[in-house]
């Protein structure tokens, strides 16, 4: 019974050490203090190992483009109301509503293609195998973006 306790003592040590060896050795910590702070710019400077020029084209690429992106955000919120206002009529016109309708369309598609655009540009600017995971990462999620607001790199987004 004395060895037993020693043992099982010794072991637990033993596996609280390894864990954390494990857990210092696979942490990146640029990354975790991006994660930390909560700043999207940093997370992708981090994450996608951008140098320092990387960064700044990629900031400043971010900068111009978030002005049209907002604007194409509030024009389809606008358009959407429309709609929704035709919708609510007693009296509402199917032409006007299928009108209404195509233009909410057209507006999206407009946005998604700007903002395909605008993150193939962003990928191009990082390595090749960073751009790709990138890609891999942000064009699924276009399709499905709800245009409530410009789009962002908040790290506490369930999606």
């Amino acid at each position: 019974m004395k060895y037993l306790t020693s043992t099982l003592a010794v072991l637990v040590l033993l596996a609280v050490a390894t864990g954390f060896v494990c857990y210092r050795m696979s942490c990146n910590s640029p990354l975790h203090a991006a994660m930390t702070k909560g700043d999207p710019m940093e997370w992708l400077r981090a994450d996608f190992h951008l140098t320092d020029a990387q960064f700044a084209r990629i900031h400043d690429l971010h900068n111009s483009y978030a002005g049209s992106c907002a604007e194409h955000c509030k024009m389809i919120q606008e358009a959407t109301k429309a709609r929704n206002a035709l919708k609510s009529a007693s009296s509402a016109d199917p032409v006007a509503m299928i009108a209404a309708e195509q233009k909410i369309q057209e507006l999206r598609a407009h946005c998604e293609t700007a903002i395909t655009r605008h993150v193939r540009q962003v990928a191009a600017l990082m390595s090749p195998q960073d751009g790709a995971r990138y890609l891999a990462l942000v064009l699924p999620k276009i399709a499905d973006f709800d245009h409530q607001a410009a789009p962002d790199l908040h790290l506490n987004h369930s999606s």
